[in-house]
């Protein structure tokens, strides 16, 4: 058991152990000073990552809905669906009963427009490349989409590919 006069010895000038205290608690601000640098790097860096794949979640979405709603375009095209490649892009053309559906390529929009009701709306952005493209087999006139998406973040290392099938309600 520590008596009084221990404690009054530790804290005298002249004794060794005063100048100890001063030293340890450099170390510790030290020791936590690199920790919290360590953590604040790490927390950015797991910040950017979240981000990312927060993107590339709201790019897949995108894509998909994208991708239904094209699939549903050709099964209802009542008409022989044309391809035509322009100087601003590229155009799909699907005839259906009353009006025509078209699918324009231009830089990295891709829009869905219906002349016939003056309505154009943006159905993808930052596409990278998209090529729809018969693809016959036997008696059915199938389609092939295949759709690459611009990388929003560096961080995503795959990109992000997609590949759509849709049979047409051709005679």
């Amino acid at each position: 058991m520590k008596t009084r006069s221990h404690f009054l010895n530790a804290s005298r000038p002249g004794c060794p152990q005063a100048g100890i205290l001063l030293i340890e608690c450099l170390v510790y601000i030290a020791v936590f000073s690199i920790l919290m640098g360590i953590g604040t790097a790490s927390f950015y860096l797991f910040w950017d990552y979240s981000k990312s794949l927060r993107y590339a979640t709201e790019d897949v979405g995108s894509a998909l809905r994208a991708g239904e709603g094209w699939r549903a375009d050709v099964r209802a095209a009542s008409g022989k669906i044309v391809v035509e490649k322009t100087n601003n892009g590229v155009t799909v053309r699907m005839p259906e009963r009353k009006r025509v559906v078209v699918y324009r390529l231009a830089g990295d929009e891709l829009r869905r427009e219906i002349p016939a009701e003056h309505s154009s709306r943006v159905v993808l952005a930052k596409v990278k490349t998209s090529e729809m493209q018969p693809e016959p087999r036997g008696g059915v006139a199938a389609w092939r989409w295949e759709l690459e998406l611009t990388q929003r973040r560096p961080q995503m290392r795959q990109p992000l590919l997609f590949t759509f099938e849709a049979v047409a309600n051709q005679p």
